[in-house]
């Protein structure tokens, strides 16, 4: 049996709650609500950004799929695609649009205060297909109806280091 709690949970644990609360608290985000709270509605969504979901439909697919984890991952119950809807439109997106204000000054204040202290250089290597229509682009061959180009990027600390860019076929760095 699993012991260690989920990533998922892990990651909630840097999100300050009480920060959060007062926030809902200011705009009265969870006034006559029982059940589903702006903070399960945090956790629904952020769930759904980390796992890359393209629709509530996906989302909740993939929250029904997990339902018993759900209360390990803090999310608590599963939710209907129905009433994520209606709180996605009925509730004051300025809770969460000041919540995000919030955390992204938090981080750029650990960002200066160097919470990383790590000896030489960090890099960060990204690798990205780009599609390409063949009819225009017959040069990107990638697959017989398909064409595209790979565009390698290196970052050393938020500035671009270094970039190639090459056919998709090519088996090369990623």
């Amino acid at each position: 049996m699993h012991k260690d709690p989920y990533i998922f949970a892990q990651l909630v644990k840097f999100l300050d709650r009480s920060k959060f609360n007062r926030i809902v608290t200011k705009y009265e985000g969870d006034k006559y609500i029982k059940s589903y709270t702006c903070w399960n509605q945090l956790l629904t969504m952020l769930f759904g950004q980390l796992s890359n979901r393209e629709s509530l439909r996906d989302l909740i697919v993939a929250m029904e799929a997990h339902a018993g984890k759900l209360y390990h991952l803090g999310i608590g119950k599963s939710v209907t695609r129905s009433n994520l809807s209606k709180a996605n439109e009925q509730r004051n997106y300025r809770i969460f649009e000041e919540y995000a204000t919030f955390m992204i000054a938090e981080a750029r204040k650990r960002r200066i205060n160097k919470i990383f202290e790590l000896d030489g250089h960090v890099y960060a290597f990204d690798s990205t297909t780009i599609d390409l229509c063949l009819s225009v682009f017959e040069w990107a061959k990638f697959r017989k109806h398909k064409g595209g180009i790979k565009l390698h990027t290196l970052y050393d600390t938020c500035i671009c280091a270094y970039y190639t860019c090459q056919y998709s076929r090519f088996k090369g760095y990623a």
